[in-house]
Formats: C-alpha cells, structure tokens, sequence
C-alpha cells in the first residue's frame, strides 16, 4: 500500500510533442492530474518538452523540465529533484514506455521512487501480447488467436497456421504504428520489414473485419472496488483503427445482454490485472452471435478517456491521479457533479458523437486507405439528444467544407465506383453512403457493403428522406411548423435547410438565406434549448456548468442573468496541421485573465482533447459548434458584453464580418481592419501607401498574363490558386516545365477561378515579430528568426527566439514597420508578422490579427505572458509597457517541429510552402547548440552511432552543407555520399564511401540496401530543385529512411545546425535546468 503522507513530491512524465496517434488529450489528462495533486498539498515536478501545452504553464507544476522524455534525460531530473513518486499513466505511450524502461534498468529502485497507480508489471502484462493472452487464460477469457514473433521467417509461419486474412502489429508501439492487413506472402514480408524497424516483437493475428468494436472505460481503486464509467461503439467495423472511426457513446446498437456480459468481462480483467487508477478495456463483437475477443487493455489514460471524460462529465485523470495516491472511490467525490461520490456510474441521456479530421490533402503521394495504423491529426465531440443531430453537427464540426450528412457540394462519385467506395473505408466514405441512399440503395445493400449495423444505417436514411421532403417545399416562408422541427431535432442548420429548399428554384443558398431561414424559424418559436451535461440521467440534479444546445427539449436548464458581465471566448475547434494546442493555450489563458478581473468566463468549442473544455476553466462552457448559426443563437442567450476572436486561430477570426454584421460587440481589433489584414488586394494597397515593400504578386486570369508577369520577375515563382483540385493549396515553381504541370494537375486558370503568382526570394531569412498592441500603440513584442530559409512554412521551420544572428539595422527595420502597420490597423490585442530579410532588404509576407502559433512559446522564454496583456487590452485596460531590459536574454528558446511521416503511408517526407509538422517543442538552453540539440532529441532525432548518408542537392546546398560534412568526418563518422557530392567531398579532402541511386541498376553499393541492412544512421537528403516528383530516386531514399525508422532532414541549414551541435556538444553534457532556473 502506499502511504500517501510520506511522498511529498511527484515527477509526472508528459507526451511530448504533439503527434498523429497522441495529441492535446495528454495535456489535458496531465493538467487534471497535477492539479489533483496540487490539491494535496504535494509539489509537482513535470517534463515535457512540449512548450505550447497549458500543462507547461505557471501555476499548475511547481517544477518545468523542457527535455526529452527519454530515459537518459529523466534519470538526469529523478539525479537532481529527487521525488518519492513517479506517474507514468499521464503522458501516453511515450511516458508509458519511459516508465517501463527506467524500472528495467533499476533507476527507480536506485533512487527510490515509487510508481503511483498502476504497478509496472501490470502494464508490462497489457503491453506484451503473450504474457497477456496468458493472463486472461488464467480466467478463460478469450482474446485473439496471436503469434509472437522476432523474425520474417516466424511470421510467415504463423500466418500458415493462422490462415489469412491476418493483422500483422508492432508490439510496444502507439496508435497502431508499423501495422496492417495482409492477404497474401508479398503483402506480409513488406509489412513485417516495416514493423520491424519500430519494434523488436511483432505480432501477427487472426483477422476479424467486419465484427462490431466497443470499448469499455473502467476505473478501480488499490481496495478492489470496480466501476465501468463510460461504454462507446465504433460506428465502422472492426479493421479501422478506434482513432480513426466515427465513435458513439454510449452505444447504442448493444443487446441488453450483450452490453452486461461485456462490462461483467471487463470489470473482471480489470481485477485480474491489477489496474489501480483508469484503463480502457477494447473488445471484438461478433454481431451475428455473442461471441466477443478482447483486442487490448490500455493501462493508461488513452484518448477514448479525454473522450470519455468528456462525454459523461467523470473526471477521470483526475480521479485516477488520486487513486494513484491510494484513495479509495469512496473517499473521493466527483468535482464535476459535485454532489455525487466517485463510485456513482453516469447514465447518459443525450447521444454523443466523435468524428476524426484527416489532413491527408496536405501531403504528396500518401494513401487514403484507412487501417489498422492511425492517421487523423485531431478529433471532435457532438452532442445531441437524437444520433442524427449528433452526426450531423459532428460532421459539420470537423472543418472541412460539409454542412452535414446531406446537402454538401463533395464531388459525384462515378455510378459505377459507388460499390467500391463504399467497401473500402476512407476518409470520405460518409459521403459515400450518403450519395448511395439518395441514390436509392436500400440499407442491407449498403450493410452488405460496408458492415456498419443497420440502426444507424437506419437513421441515416431519415436523414435523406427529410432532405427530400425540404426539397419540395415551394419557398422559405412556406416551411410547415412539424417539418421544420423535425428537420432541426435531426441537426440540419439553417444553410443546410436553405439549399434544399431553394435546390431546385436556381438560387444558390447564401449568409442571407440561411438567415432567412432563422427568421421563419423564431417566427414559428422554434429555437434550441439549453440542457446541461446530466450524468445520471436526472436521478441527482445536475450543477454542471457543461452545456449543449437541442431542440429536442422545451425547457432550458440555465437561467441568465444578462447582466452583461458575460466575456465569450472562441474556441480553436478540432486540432489540425496549421492549428493545434498552441491555440488551447491562448484560449485558456485568455479566459483565466477574463476570471481574474471579475467577469463571467464563457467558453464555446468542441473539441474533447483539450482543457479549454474541462469543467474548472470556465464559468460556462458550451461544447457546441463554431458555425455562425450556433454562435448567433448562443450569444441571444448569453447577451455579453462582447467576443474574443483573436486566440481561437483562424476559424473565429473568419466570422468576424458576419458577427459585426448582427451588430455583435467585437473586443479588440475591429471587424473592417481584420477584413483589411486578410484581403490581400486591401493589405498591399495599404503597404503601398505606407511605403513598405512587399514580394511583387499579381492575380492573374490566363496562361499568356502568368508567363508575362513571370517574364519580369523570373522565376521561381510562388503559385496559390484561388479554386483547389488535388489539395496542394501553394507550391513553388522553379521552371516552365514544373508551372504548368502544377495548373494542369492542380487547378483551372480562368476568369472565375484567377490564380495568385508572387516573386519567390531564394536564399532570403525570415523573420517573425509577435506582439500586442493598445490603440495601434506596441505594448511588448518578440522578435523570433527562422534556421531554415524562406520556403519552408513558419509552422515547420525552426525557430530561434531571441534571434542571434539578426543585424540589428535589420531588427530596428522590423520594429518600425511593425508600429507602422499596427498603427495603420487600429490594432488592440494580440498580432503577428512575418518578414523576408535580405541583405538589408526588408519585405512584409503576411500579417494576421491573432494570436499566432508560437504565442505561447514567445511568452514562455521571455516570461511575459502576451495573452494575459492582450486580454487585459482588450477587456479596455490600461497596460503598462514592460520594463525595456525584460526583452534581453541571457539564454536561448528553440522550437523543432514534430513530423508524423512514418504513419503517413507513401507520402514524400520533404518540406515545402504547404505545413505539413502536426506538433512542436521549445527547448531552453544556454546557448544555440545546447538548446538545438535538446529540440532535436525531443522530437524523436537520434544521435547518429557511426555512419551518415549524405545527398545534398544542388551546388548552393553542397558548400553550406560543407562544414558539417567536415565535422562529421573529423568526429569519426563513416560518411557515404551520392556521386555529385562524393565528388565536392574529394574535392575539399574529405573522403566518402560513394554510393548508388535506384535508377543505377546493377551498380555497388545501392544506398537503399544500406538502408535496408541497417548500416546508415542517418539521412541527409536535399532536393535540387522543388519538383516533387512521385518516384524519384530521392523520394525512394526519403521514404526508405522513414519507413525503416531511420532519422531523416531535409534541409541543408537545419542539417548544419544539428550535425553541429552534436559533433561539438556531447550528450553528457546538457544542462539539467528547470524553466525557473533560466533567469
């Protein structure tokens, strides 16, 4: 037993960056855990390198390591803080596996610390398959039939045995990385050569497609007693990864039978194991008998938990952390409810929905098959009383484009491929099925298709057949009462409604007429209720501040006060590439500073991994949508006395115009002056008139003006067509040959449809200036500069803050520009720049007037908090500047970019215009190597043993690279190299193994044999010119590297950087300094 008098201090392992398969519900389980050990009185020392989460704020750990979590580094922390405990279930598989290895290698009994919660050999048991399938033996529990193996010869034994089809995973990995289908020998040899790159067992197991998945969330405590908080069923089959389906809670197509056998299993595994603290239970459903297999038990807080959390209002890392600690259930009760104990299991009385986001357009060349293997970059929560209304503004809530499951403008899939669409699960395979029951396909057809159980093939059907009744309705203000509810308690929107009854009088539905619709609606008195999240189905009375909006309802729960004290806050929405938890954390802090200076925090988003939408934030909280509609019916409600756009990303700052148009209070920058920021043809005119100069571009309309403009600029030239077919919004263009390729494949060039080209400056540095501003006047600012040149998105660049090797002719340039533009835009609150520096040419790229990704990362190295400032600006305060020497620095803040490549299947893994990085780190150091190095290890780099490959591009690229190349060599470094820089390293005195492109064949030594027998530790790859051709051979060595998990750049001045600081600076050497220590 642990006796929790005697810890007095508690290091927490967090996730790192964020990454396809572990994203912000980390932060948010993290967050609770702490807090819950805050409030006994224990001091906290967290590390976690990810710098944008809250977790890493003030105020919530008393100690912040920004390091790797890497056995190396948290042995380092344990050396210096000493802690009498540890908590490895917070901080995903990351943690988990870190966990796992320091009790293997005796650090923690070295130092005595203590594993809270779940015991270490209890993970071990859920995290090796055979001593798991074992373990469930023991209590004739059936799991599936699985093979594990260490070699490809095994696996193709077993695969014999088993017969295919057979699921092949890599043992010790997250969100299903390195696994798949096979069907056939081929297909399993190359997918074991991939597993076995991530991991040293694999396993290969029975296939079992088509069965029904539901998962079991179920929390017990160190005293054995045992409850199941949350059951929830995957709208696909089997045979998709549980993070990429559409998720239901609770579930609903479950047999009252069935649904007791399950959670009576679960709660018995669960016991078996030993869990203290939460774990989810996966399991496979036959759903023609009631035969099960348990697919895996998770011993941490996983992202079904934060989804979990969410959905029932049971605050599970926190009630885990606590357990951890050796309470009992009952000593504890639930903080959300606050009148029932932690033993009491919610019952729902609303259906939830989780949808996944793809961003699978961004990247060249990848599959949009979805598998066994995860590769959704964030997730949203819908909540509703009826499944239709929860799927309907679920779907609407992911941001890409629909207005729901019927009425969307996706493109027609040809009659003759709908069968095949709707077999293989994609991205996009909801639309399928739409279109397939507009087309009149029963629902056994589309059953037999796609396996999803007929209920709620069922239920979306009534979808389709209300969509046809709207659409005989002669006008908007002839809409019946009966049909118009009905269409609103299945979550059509006003839009949605507007086109179809306009779909065939020509009209193309708009902004007016849908709120025309909205007009005839509160007419007809229909307009959503308020209900507050209720767990126990209103057994107790629910005190939930944790709303959502129905009209299957005739009362609201909550009464206003409308005392305009009100501050509503707009949330980021689901996480995407371009805008993730960066945002959470302007979004919190904004609403934390609201609370500070006395007013009533309100907080709209939907998103379930993030602790903008946990229960304390906020006064209240409305997990609903961010569309124009449900913002405009919340802000009725609430009568605030005004919105906060700018800390939400791009999706508030995009309805601006629309909220100012209903006269809704705006706080901060203007409507008019974010329209004259976002509208390039009304920025540039005001540069202009300003004086500052600007890349030359032009909107062009035919083939013959393009090859005009670019006969005076030259090229490259920077290509963003207004109207997108394949996904690749930008690219840059080095050639004729290349421009046209991309407006063939990628867009039409026409007078509806003009296409911007700009002047793309080669070799030029770019500079970032974060700041806030008061009436046009500059209140604080951070001057940051990219290590890459200009052509890599800042979303992916590194990141150097304070800049260190700016001139500073070039930072006062900056500085003036700046006031000047800030002046110019009125601008109150938070805004950011992005310059081209040249020599001493300046020029402005873009401006957005928000909160920009690296808000949080600025204010953390410097210690200023800009959100706090800017919210204080905006709710009209007074600010005083800082003093001038808080914005000298006697250290340095770096921050690397998470690439998540490896789960991407055939995607090119090279940087370009387009963003591409699903998370980031900031690391800390005392001068740019130190703090290069620690950024580099904590986005997964690995620091080379013996051997590096090297391929660098063009002739520019081969002298920057030279230096490094010259370091390696004189470190010890074994350096193969391609033939043009073989060459150039002959030339210079440095000798090199030369080895061979694929296209050379019968040519020794071919580099991806190198590759493949494990001989190279690294890859320097670098493109000639920006072509991203499909199968080049540098694609074919990029993605090799990837796939066999080998550590791979890009780009010549982050190739330096790094190589660098790890030839100069050993390991060892790294200093073990807490965020507090840098002064």
């Amino acid at each position: 037993m642990i006796d929790k008098n005697k810890i007095q201090k508690v290091l927490l392992l967090g996730s790192g960056a964020l990454k396809i398969g572990e994203a912000g519900e980390f932060d948010y389980s993290g967050s609770q855990a702490l807090k819950a050990m805050r409030e006994e009185g224990i001091r906290t020392v967290l590390v976690n390198p990810n710098i944008a989460t809250v977790q890493t704020s003030e105020g919530i750990a008393d100690e912040i390591y920004f390091l790797p979590v890497t056995p190396f580094f948290i042995e380092k922390v344990i050396e210096k803080e000493r802690p009498q405990g540890i908590l490895l279930a917070f901080g995903g598989q990351t943690a988990l596996n870190c966990g796992v290895a320091l009790h293997q290698s005796g650090v923690l009994e070295k130092y005595n610390v203590e594993v809270l919660g779940t015991p270490v050999e209890a993970i071990m048991n859920t995290e090796d398959r055979d001593l798991f399938a074992r373990k469930l033996d023991e209590i004739s529990v059936k799991t599936i039939q699985s093979h594990a193996v260490e070699t490809t010869e095994d696996a193709r034994r077993a695969a014999q045995e088993l017969g295919y089809p057979v699921i092949i995973r890599a043992a010790y990995a997250l969100g299903g990385l390195g696994s798949g289908f096979c069907d056939n020998e081929a297909e399993l040899d190359e997918l074991c050569s991939k597993a076995f790159a991530f991991s040293p067992q694999v396993l290969v197991e029975k296939s079992l497609k088509g069965w029904k998945e539901v998962e079991y969330e179920v929390v017990r405590d160190c005293y054995d007693n045992c409850i199941t908080v949350c059951n929830m069923e995957n709208f696909d089959p089997l045979g998709i990864h549980t993070g990429e389906s559409i998720v239901v809670a609770p579930s609903q197509t479950l047999t009252n039978n069935e649904y007791h056998k399950l959670r009576e299993i679960a709660i018995r595994i669960v016991r078996h194991i030993g869990i203290v603290g939460e774990c989810n239970v996966q399991y496979a459903l036959d759903p023609e008998s009631e035969d099960y297999r348990v697919i895996e038990v998770n011993a941490r807080l996983s992202r079904s938990s934060a989804l979990a959390s969410k959905a029932t209002g049971y605050p599970l890392a926190f009630v885990a952390a606590k357990l951890g600690l050796g309470y009992g259930l009952f000593e504890l009760k639930n903080s959300v409810t606050r009148t029932t104990p932690a033993f009491f299991e919610p019952a729902l009385d609303y259906v939830v929905c989780k949808i996944p986001r793809w961003d699978l357009g961004k990247f060249h060349g990848v599959s949009r098959e979805l598998g066994s293997s995860m590769k959704s970059v964030g997730e949203v929560m819908a909540i509703g009383r009826t499944f239709e209304e929860a799927m309907q503004k679920g779907l609407r809530m992911i941001g890409q484009g629909m207005h729901g499951f019927a009425g969307n403008n996706t493109k027609e899939i040809p009659t003759d491929e709908l069968d095949k669409a709707l077999k293989a699960p994609t991205d996009t395979r909801v639309f399928a099925i739409s279109q397939a029951l507009h087309a009149g396909y029963t629902i056994e057809q589309i059953h037999a298709l796609t396996k999803i159980d007929c209920w709620f093939l069922d239920k979306l059907q009534s979808i389709v057949r209300t969509s046809q009744r709207l659409g005989e309705v002669a006008a908007i203000d002839k809409l019946p009462y009966e049909l118009l509810l009905r269409a609103k308690r299945q979550g059509f929107s006003d839009f949605q409604i507007a086109r179809f009854v306009l779909a065939d009088k020509g009209v193309k539905a708009g902004d007016k007429e849908a709120l025309a619709v909205r007009s005839q609606r509160k007419q007809l008195g229909i307009t959503p209720v308020v209900k507050q999240i209720d767990t126990l189905a209103a057994e107790y009375p629910a005190e939930t501040n944790y709303l959502y909006l129905t009209y299957s309802g005739t009362h609201s729960d909550i009464n206003y006060e409308g005392d305009g004290r009100s501050v509503v806050v707009l949330g980021s929405g689901a996480y995407r590439i371009g805008s993730s938890v960066e945002f959470d954390w302007c979004g919190v802090n904004a609403l934390q500073t609201i609370r500070e200076q006395g007013y009533r925090s309100v907080m709209i988003n939907y998103n379930p991994e993030t602790v903008s939408t946990d229960y304390d934030i906020t006064d209240r909280l409305y997990f609903d949508e961010l569309t124009f509609e449900r913002v405009l019916d919340i802000l009725d409600l609430e009568t605030p006395r005004g919105v906060i756009l700018s800390t939400g990303g791009q999706i508030p700052n995009n309805l601006a115009l629309k909220l100012h148009s209903q006269r809704i209070p705006i706080l901060g920058t203007q409507a008019e002056d974010i329209d004259n920021a976002e509208d390039r043809h009304k920025f540039s005119a005001m540069l202009d008139e300003l004086g500052i100069d600007q890349p030359r571009w032009q909107e062009l309309t035919s083939l013959s003006d393009i090859d005009q403009f670019i006969s005076e600029v030259g090229f490259p030239v920077l290509v963003r067509p207004s109207y997108v077919l394949s996904g690749a919004a930008m690219n840059v263009c080095s050639n004729q040959e290349e421009l046209y390729r991309f407006l063939e494949l990628a867009a039409d060039v026409s007078k509806e449809h003009p296409v911007v080209v700009s002047q793309f400056i080669e070799h030029a540095k770019e500079v970032e200036i974060d700041a806030v501003a008061q009436h046009g006047e500059i209140v604080a600012y951070a001057i940051s500069e990219h290590i890459e040149f200009a052509g890599v998105h800042s979303g992916d660049a590194t990141i150097q803050f304070p800049g260190q090797k700016l001139y500073v002719e070039t930072v006062r340039r900056i500085k003036r520009i700046s006031r000047q533009i800030a002046e110019a835009l009125h601008i109150s609150g938070p805004f950011n720049i992005q310059f081209l520096a040249k020599g001493n040419e300046i020029k402005v790229i873009e401006c957005n007037l928000r909160a920009s990704r690296s808000f949080p990362f600025v204010s953390k190295v410097l210690k200023i908090n800009f959100i706090e400032l800017a919210t204080r600006i905006m709710l009209g305060q007074r600010v005083e500047k800082p003093n001038k020497s808080a914005f000298d620095l006697d250290y340095v803040g770096i921050k690397a970019s998470q690439f998540s490549f490896a789960r991407l299947q055939k995607a090119d893994p090279v940087l370009g215009v387009d963003m591409m990085s699903t998370g980031e780190v900031g690391c800390l150091g005392d001068d740019t190597n130190e703090a290069v190095l620690k950024s580099m290890l904590s986005v997964g780099y690995r620091i080379p043993e013996r051997s590096v490959l090297l391929s660098t591009g063009g002739y520019k690229q081969k002298v920057d690279m030279l230096d490094a190349a010259q370091l390696l060599h004189n470190k010890g470094y074994a350096l193969y190299a391609t033939q043009g820089t073989h060459d150039m390293l002959a030339e210079n005195g440095i000798p090199s193994t030369l080895v061979f492109w694929p296209t050379d064949e019968g040519k020794q030594p071919q580099a991806l044999d190198l590759l493949h027998e494990r001989k190279i530790d690294m890859v320097v790859n670098i493109n000639k010119n920006l072509t991203a051709g499909e199968l080049t051979n540098g694609y074919r060595l990029r993605r090799a590297a990837i796939d066999l998990n080998i550590p791979l750049l890009t780009n010549a001045r982050l190739a330096s950087a790094f190589i660098t600081a790890f030839c100069t600076l050993p390991i060892e050497d790294l200093q073990i300094k807490s965020w507090a220590e840098y002064k």
